[in-house]
């Protein structure tokens, strides 16, 4: 790729999502961007746009929307292959319901589950995504996914995750689902050791994952957070879900959650929460204060009747936020354009029609994101930043009434998946195909796999 030029051209409307959440660069109008290597050089208007030695590529995008590519920063990708179970469980009961189903899967089980929620997240504008993988059983590895997301060309944080404390020792999971903590630490090592890339436009990374409260020990998560300081790698956990989740600490630990986490170490700009529905306004000064973010993941929440988490309060202290699709099994999809518009009306519900507006979701779901997995080289398309973008069609029923705004209408108008997706500089998506794999042959292996864990 050394040397490529693309040339991005006719772009109806171009939101860069650079500048201050307060004060934002404005949308640009028949615009054009140019793209080095795996690098935005230029944008501008189409009049503006100065003659270049021919480009190795040139798409035009007439009457397509153009924006960074969104940024998840919560998954299970593994749980695409059980969706549509438990469907009228909340979170303990749904897990105890789903645990032995997991406990089938396998290292092939691994990848193409994570093929097909990393195409599902594409197709719907991701082009980084953070998946916490923490149950391993069979010969299941992280390194199954990771060859996933390699082969798809997503940009890629795996999450080594883990779970320690089975129910013989107070925990939640079954203890067959459980593993020796010495070799969760060992292996976490090797995995940092052979993938982590800390360099500018790093397509893999990896973070310590430790799953739960109720699903390792203090122990684990100290030693993790050791660990992780000491190779210069982010921390993730689940944390604040559920009033369930509080009683627990409170009972075993005689702490709320967030009070527990700092007793173990788990607090700094290093570390992100996934969920923290029900964090307090004390809870989310004090993150704020120390750098800690939080993965929202709004309709896995509803579906769970987990609860509303406070979004809102959590950007006006200045807390780092980002979107989460969570597990394709509570969700029951990874469509991250849809989380975008599902945290716009789920803000609106708990604060007011004005409390979250359109553009307040997009940068959620772009500079939130990339912030929160300590990343400055994403989440805005400006000089310099990867060449992370994707562009919608416009021209399409589902836009007709809204076109006076573009960037409200990809939000608050039904989410679609994307006609054009770059990552790294690499057309990923063009026409509103994924050109990275055949899909139709992963569809049907996974089906397979699926009626397997679930059936047999």
């Amino acid at each position: 790729m050394i040397g490529k030029t693309t040339l991005l051209t006719n772009i109806h409307s171009l939101v860069p999502m650079s500048g201050e959440r307060s004060n934002p660069a404005p949308p640009l109008h028949n615009a054009a961007v140019i793209v080095q290597d795996n690098k935005i050089a230029w944008l501008g208007a189409m009049e503006q746009l100065h003659e270049i030695s021919a480009p190795h590529e040139t798409v035009n995008l007439r009457n397509h929307i153009v924006l960074p590519g969104l940024v998840n920063t919560h998954h299970h990708l593994y749980q695409t292959l059980t969706r549509a179970v438990a469907q009228d469980s909340e979170l303990f009961d749904w897990l105890k319901t789903l645990y032995p189903f997991w406990l089938k899967i396998d290292a092939e089980a691994v990848y193409v589950s994570a093929l097909t929620g990393m195409a599902e997240l594409i197709l719907s504008g991701c082009t980084t995504a953070s998946d916490h993988l923490y149950i391993y059983p069979n010969d299941a590895k992280i390194d199954d996914e990771i060859r996933a997301a390699h082969e798809i060309g997503l940009r890629f944080h795996a999450t080594r995750g883990s779970m320690s404390l089975g129910e013989s020792s107070g925990g939640l999971p079954p203890d067959k689902a459980t593993e020796n903590e010495q070799a969760i630490l060992k292996d976490t090592v090797r995995a940092v050791e052979r993938y982590h890339d800390a360099s500018r436009y790093a397509m893999l990374r990896i973070a310590a994952a430790p799953c739960s409260p109720f699903s390792v020990t203090g122990n684990l998560m100290r030693e993790s957070a050791a660990l992780a300081r000491e190779y210069g790698i982010m921390l993730h956990t689940h944390l604040a879900e559920t009033r369930d989740e509080e009683a627990y600490c409170l009972a075993k630990f005689g702490k709320r959650p967030l009070d527990y986490a700092e007793s173990v170490n788990w607090l700094g700009e290093d570390v992100w929460y996934a969920h923290g529905v029900h964090f307090n306004r004390a809870d989310i000064e004090r993150m704020a204060g120390c750098g800690c973010g939080v993965a929202h993941c709004p309709t896995s929440n509803m579906r769970l009747a987990s609860g509303i988490a406070p979004v809102r309060l959590m950007l006006d202290s200045g807390m780092k936020v980002g979107l989460g699709v969570d597990g394709s099994a509570s969700n029951d999809g990874s469509h991250l354009l849809g989380e975008v518009r599902q945290s716009m009306l789920l803000q609106r519900v708990q604060n007011g029609a004005s409390a979250f507006s359109a553009y307040d979701a997009l940068w959620v779901g772009t500079r939130g994101g990339a912030s929160v997995l300590g990343r400055d080289d994403i989440g805005q398309i400006a000089p310099g930043y990867a060449a992370d973008l994707i562009a919608i069609d416009l021209n399409r029923l589902e836009y007709t009434g809204a076109l006076h705004d573009p960037m409200a209408a990809v939000v608050l108008c039904a989410p679609r998946g994307v006609d054009f997706s770059m990552i790294n500089g690499r057309v990923i998506v063009h026409e509103g195909q994924i050109n990275s794999i055949d899909i139709g042959r992963v569809i049907e292996r996974h089906n397979a796999i699926s009626r397997k864990v679930l059936t047999d």
